[in-house]
């Protein structure tokens, strides 16, 4: 029976959705930005309105202060707008003036406004011809049914607005001042609302004591911006609680009890108690613990009986909640200072009467039999149990929406509204503090950002596929999700890739514009910014791909974006790198990436004899192509097979003239045998020719200093540094690899009069590519280059992220590094031995073996200026046997019997 022919699917053309999101808060943006992001990717046409009064989106009542004393309570390594993309409000802050931020701070919260107003923007413009946004600056009032299905938001400006869906984004509702005496209501001096625009105005003013009733997050910055000398500032809960304060630093993590399945409200509140136990035993702090459950919380909370919810909410709520919802650490610090100085007092009780005084004072009595006497009174209890905008109220007046369990936010299945009759019919949804009665955990930002992604995937389905027979292919016969115009552009990509010619990512960006739903487009630009350099945000690109390819790929495109996901994470990417060649044997791109050559650093514990197995393995589905064999030419040079290595490289010429693997194999095979005066002239010429446009040119050039230093021209080697290696003609990585170790090859063998420049080096690359390299490869020139430059403080901090990364990382670049800083701190005979040590190791960390001979070049130095002559004798036999080389010859010359 034939195999029935593969069928790949067009999406059809369809109408422009609606969709209308009411609140530009946090969950508002939240809900906008995945919207416009699932639709872009879907090429779905979309109609956007944002209906808020407020004059900016991102900010709502959080994030609208500009006191720079109110911080995240949150930190920023988990305020990401992107749930698959946990760093991108990180890499917001550094590119946006604070380069030195890290996971653990705490931002303001104006800040973060401001990072929701731009991420939004961001998406609004790569969603630009697929979405049209309307920002309305107005209130909606109530909704009703139309007869097609969709609904019809009634606008205080009296306009109706039709829409296929609507979200409700209202944040949480506003604090009903029930607990406060008619009088006290009545008067002046109550601040029932004190986020809204100039409500503290007068009360900053005055000079007189403030009582905050509540001692949660909101009082806690109140006290901060009310707090002033001559001032007390008394505050006043039930319990008589602070939230408490963050650790100082990452306390740890912990997998969360096992215990949780049988889930009564006593036996889980057992469990929680024991974990918290484990935690400080295991940790000295019970934060680990309690954040341990967090994953649970909204399971936990739905298995209990409303009975045990009710119990837990007054047994344990206010307990829960000052812990769970803590204070920065910058934060706890000023209110300690506050408190210290009696600037500060926090009470337990209710207030039980309010007198107002002649004095243009409040006498406010307490359940605890106290009095204060303040001039301003200020509702900081937080938010009501039910969302109270006009909205909301037609919404419970109708019976299409009804509140939620205990009352609490409205009743929902999946975010969307159930009516009075128990259905979720109307396609009107809700997320955050209106789901509060059915998930309790479901205020913050990293819950809300998972919820507006699962609310786009639900109001934008994937289009209705078209069946057609034919799919585009790559290159190499391949087939891609991909419409034809965007197949066409990653063809060009991928063909400047396999000949190391610039502008690859230029080409793949072109294809993911042309169809932000092509996985393998986003995946190539993944991986060439993570193991080249490219001009990529890679967490970006790598959650696009992922995206992507949950919705639109075949089964060698989902296990390509898998092994790039894999090796940006270092998780076993280069096990799974293999098995997908073994899979996918034509897949050129993974072949690039697994075999280490000029582009990639290849699979780091793949030896030569491996590498050649990986290449028969793939070479029928290739067929004698030049990519498959330049790259068979590479591995038989770093065989030692430079004859067969040679013969290799010029077939490959021959059918492709700019094949950067063949010149790339031809020049180690000159420098290999030491024909340095040919090798230097040959590749002068194609660098200076066909070589033009080849990406990494300068490590062609870096080849050509190489045999200039091994034939002793210093000055010749002074002029190519100058002309074709300083940095401002080189950047970046390839400014790491070749010009910082050829400098410090220079050094090493006396070739560089007057003071050598790799600080110009260092400051052309970024400082997490020195001290944070993703690869081992990176990390050994980053060692290099930090050596050379004589920075100590920042070699040990490379030492410390690679005792923490991967293996080869941990198990040869960490020992590398103390070995040069030994070396640096002129304890010779240490360097040498700790150099000796990882010789045999460093195949691990991928490259070349003219690359890595920098580290056999650093031992010479090091066992000549550690007056271990015999030794280094040897070790110039050695080298000379292998290649002859005048500079060798110098210098064994100078080392006296």
């Amino acid at each position: 029976m034939p195999t029935p022919r593969r069928r790949y699917y067009v999406t059809d053309v369809r109408k422009r959705q609606s969709v209308a999101v009411v609140g530009a808060g946090a969950a508002g943006t939240l809900t906008a930005v995945q919207l416009c992001e699932t639709a872009h990717r879907r090429r779905t046409p979309l109609e956007l309105v944002l209906i808020d009064p407020a004059p900016e989106a991102g900010r709502g009542t959080a994030y609208a202060t500009r006191d720079p004393r109110h911080r995240l309570n949150v930190p920023a390594g988990n305020m990401s707008a992107y749930p698959d993309d946990p760093g991108h409000f990180l890499r917001w802050l550094c590119r946006h003036g604070e380069p030195t931020v890290t996971a653990a701070d705490f931002a303001t919260r104006y800040r973060y406004g401001a990072y929701l107003a731009d991420t939004l923007g961001q998406a609004l413009v790569r969603a630009h011809g697929t979405v049209a946004v309307r920002r309305l600056r107005t209130r909606a009032e109530s909704c009703t049914d139309t007869p097609d299905g969709r609904v019809e938001l009634h606008l205080a400006t009296g306009r109706p607005l039709p829409a296929d869906g609507v979200v409700l984004a209202t944040g949480p509702a506003g604090a009903t001042g029930a607990w406060a005496p008619p009088a006290l209501r009545a008067d002046g001096r109550f601040v029932a609302a004190p986020w809204a625009p100039g409500a503290l105005d007068p009360v900053r003013d005055s000079p007189e004591d403030v009582l905050l009733v509540g001692s949660g997050l909101t009082a806690v910055d109140l006290a901060l911006t009310l707090d002033r000398p001559g001032r007390t500032v008394h505050a006043l809960s039930r319990s008589g609680l602070l939230p408490q304060p963050h650790a100082l630093g990452p306390a740890g993590a912990m997998p969360a009890p096992e215990d949780l399945d049988d889930t009564s409200l006593g036996r889980l509140r057992r469990a929680v108690y024991r974990q918290l136990s484990r935690s400080v035993r295991t940790h000295g702090d019970w934060r680990p613990g309690l954040d341990s459950l967090r994953p649970h919380t909204a399971r936990l909370w739905r298995s209990l009986t409303p009975e045990e919810r009710e119990e837990f909410l007054a047994r344990e709520g206010a307990l829960w909640n000052t812990h769970r919802h803590r204070m920065a650490p910058a934060t706890a610090e000023h209110v300690s200072r506050a408190r210290t100085a009696r600037r500060l007092h926090v009470h337990t009780g209710t207030v039980s009467r309010v007198t107002a005084g002649e004095s243009g004072t409040l006498t406010v009595e307490l359940s605890n039999g106290r009095a204060v006497e303040v001039g301003w009174v200020v509702d900081c209890t937080g938010p009501g149990r039910r969302p109270d905008t006009p909205l909301w109220q037609a919404l419970f007046a109708a019976g299409t929406a009804v509140p939620g369990p205990l009352g609490m936010g409205a009743a929902t299945r999946d975010g969307r509204l159930l009516d009075a009759e128990g259905r979720a019919e109307r396609p009107l949804f809700t997320l955050g503090a209106p789901r509060r009665g059915e998930l309790w955990e479901t205020t913050a930002i990293p819950e809300i950002r998972v919820q507006a992604a699962e609310l786009a995937h639900r109001l934008l389905p994937p289009p209705t596929p078209r069946r057609t027979s034919r799919r585009p292919l790559d290159g190499h016969g391949l087939p891609l999700s991909t419409r034809a115009e965007a197949a066409a552009a990653y063809r060009g990509g991928l063909d400047r890739v396999l000949k190391v010619r610039s502008g690859a990512e230029h080409a793949l960006a072109r294809a993911v514009a042309l169809d932000p739903g092509f996985a393998l487009g986003h995946a190539a630009l993944a991986l060439l910014g993570h193991e080249c350099a490219a001009a990529v945000d890679v967490p970006r690109a790598l959650a696009d791909a992922q995206r992507s390819a949950r919705e639109r790929a075949d089964d060698r495109e989902r296990s390509f974006v898998d092994v790039v996901t894999r090796r940006v994470a270092g998780d076993d990417g280069d096990r799974a790198l293999v098995r997908h060649l073994r899979e996918h044997p034509g897949d050129a791109l993974a072949l690039a990436a697994a075999v280490p050559t000029i582009a990639f650093s290849g699979v780091s514990d793949l030896q030569d004899d491996d590498a050649v197995r990986l290449l028969d393995l793939t070479s029928p589905a290739h067929d004698g192509h030049w990519f498959h064999t330049s790259l068979l030419a590479f591995l038989r040079q770093e065989q030692g097979r430079l004859h067969e290595a040679a013969e290799l490289a010029h077939r490959a010429l021959a059918a492709e003239p700019a094949s950067g693997h063949a010149v790339h194999a031809l020049a180690h095979v000159h420098y290999e045998s030491g024909a340095h005066e040919a090798g230097r002239d040959w590749l002068d010429r194609w660098v200076s020719g066909r070589g033009r446009g080849a990406v990494h040119r300068a490590h062609f050039s870096w080849h050509i200093a190489l045999h200039e230093l091994a034939l002793d021209d210093a000055a010749a080697v002074r002029r190519r540094w100058f002309a074709q290696l300083a940095p401002g003609r080189v950047r970046g990585i390839r400014a790491l690899v070749d010009s910082g170790s050829l400098l410090w090859r220079a050094r090493l063998s006396d070739s560089w009069d007057g003071e050598l420049p790799a600080a110009d080096v260092l400051d052309s690359v970024a400082r997490e590519v020195l001290e944070q390299p993703a690869t081992a490869f990176t990390a050994l020139h980053a060692a290099v280059a930090l050596t050379a430059a004589g920075d100590l403080p920042a070699l040990r901090r490379l030492r410390d992220h690679a005792a923490g990364a991967d293996p080869v990382q941990r198990e040869v670049i960490a020992p590398l590094c103390e070995a040069f800083a030994d070396l640096a701190e002129e304890r010779f005979h240490e360097a040498a031995r700790g150099l000796d040590a990882l010789l045999p190791a460093l195949r691990r960390v991928g490259g070349s073996a003219a690359q890595r001979d920098v580290v056999e070049e650093t031992l010479l130095y090091a066992l000549v200026e550690g007056g271990r002559r015999d030794a280094a004798r040897r070790l110039l036999d050695a080298r000379l046997e292998r290649k002859p080389a005048p500079r060798d010859r110098r210098l064994r010359a100078a080392l006296p019997a």
